[in-house]
């Protein structure tokens, strides 16, 4: 049947699509000049027997293999993030099942991980008080900290939803950087990613809210190891980022524009915290090897192709991004199935998986054509399309 498939197109009908063999995937080479980690996806157990929309099951040893394949490659492994499905379909303490074995893999292998921390085992709710949110995140900090891991302190949705102004954020940011042994990375997760955390910081507008996050960083600047800020907009983590305080550094969680921002300007750069490094990995390391050996050619050449298919992953509603993320790692053989937990293989359409396959294949993302024809004919077939 060999490498060529026909994928359905928007106007109707099936179009050819010849896939291409990519340059497999290599360890990095040389010093990096930029601190890269990879949000990682988590694979589910699709023979369990449970209740796949409220219980998660996890194939642990193929997630493990997977933040052994980041690694690997160079990558660090910002471990039980929203790449993850927390908040969607991963609850906390299957959450930190994963960090536990996550971090003793690190720490076994010297590899660098660091943990997200949040509230989401707290429902949000009328009857739910800041003091509240406060006791939910010191637990899972706590946790997060008793396995050795840094923590990424996660937004709340139920601090969201019971802070009643900016003063609330500055209160709560500061009791809990405060507890913490080691400096956190803090995670500022836009409304696109997450509805329900509009407003966060206290103002619905952006660059005021930046203005309290600011100001927290700056008072609790010595337990702050950086930010990491997914809002989509280059200029806005580029106004951030110039006002950083000392010492902390700017983590992109922007999949749209991550090629600019990691390379910076005469006035600075983005280190990495991104989920659309987990598909792109392989593309990643070559590119922030390149960029360390100050090959800005090699570095934006590697990236270049891999922007059209991370908007594609991203685009809106953004928070099915995760469907895209575990697509790739199923064509490229990390998992034998396209089963996700909480069934959100479901969220993207047809005709998005079949674009995601095209553009994919034009960032030369495929090392083996003739195996990802065969696992993307199944997924197809059980959607009424013969490709």
């Amino acid at each position: 049947m060999g490498t060529t498939l026909n994928l359905p197109v928007p106007s109707g009908g099936l179009a050819p699509l010849t896939l291409v063999a990519g340059p497999k995937p290599a360890p990095a080479s040389g010093a990096w000049n930029r601190v890269a980690y990879a949000a990682a996806h988590v694979v589910a157990d699709p023979l369990a027997d449970n209740d796949p929309w409220i219980d998660a099951a996890i194939d642990w040893e193929r997630t493990l293999a997977y933040r052994e394949y980041l690694w690997g490659l160079g990558l660090g492994v910002a471990e039980a993030m929203d790449t993850a499905q927390r908040g969607m379909g991963l609850d906390w303490a299957t959450s930190l099942e994963l960090i536990q074995r996550s971090v003793a893999l690190a720490r076994s292998g010297g590899h660098t991980i660091a943990c997200g921390a949040g509230t989401d085992h707290l429902t949000p709710g009328p009857d739910v008080s800041v003091d509240d949110v406060i006791a939910a995140y010191e637990l899972q900090c706590e946790a997060v900290e008793a396995t050795g891991g840094r923590v990424i302190l996660m937004a709340s949705r139920a601090l969201a939803a019971a802070a009643k102004g900016p003063e609330d954020y500055a209160m709560v940011y500061a009791r809990i950087l405060g507890g913490l042994s080691q400096p956190a990375i803090l995670h500022w997760l836009g409304e696109m990613f997450d509805p329900a955390l509009a407003g966060y910081w206290g103002a619905e507008d952006h660059m005021a809210a930046m203005e309290t996050c600011l100001t927290v960083l700056a008072d609790n600047a010595g337990k702050v190891e950086g930010i990491k800020i997914s809002l989509l907009s280059a200029e806005k983590e580029i106004a951030m980022r110039r006002r950083l305080p000392k010492g902390v550094k700017m983590y992109t969680g922007d999949d749209f524009n991550y090629p600019d921002l990691i390379e910076g300007d005469d006035q600075g750069y983005s280190h990495a915290l991104l989920g659309i490094f987990d598909p792109i990995a392989s593309a990643a390391a070559r590119a922030l090897s390149a960029l360390g050996a100050e090959d800005h050619a090699g570095y934006r050449q590697a990236f270049e192709l891999t922007v059209p298919l991370s908007r594609h992953i991203f685009k809106a509603p953004t928070r099915f991004y995760k469907t895209g993320v575990v697509f790739m790692a199923y064509l490229n053989g990390h998992q034998n199935h396209f089963t996700m937990v909480g069934g959100q293989e479901s969220t993207r359409s047809t005709q998005h998986l079949a674009e995601l396959l095209r553009l994919a294949n034009d960032a030369q993302l495929f090392t083996d054509p003739d195996a990802v024809a065969a696992r993307a004919r199944p997924v197809f077939a059980a959607r009424g399309v013969e490709v």
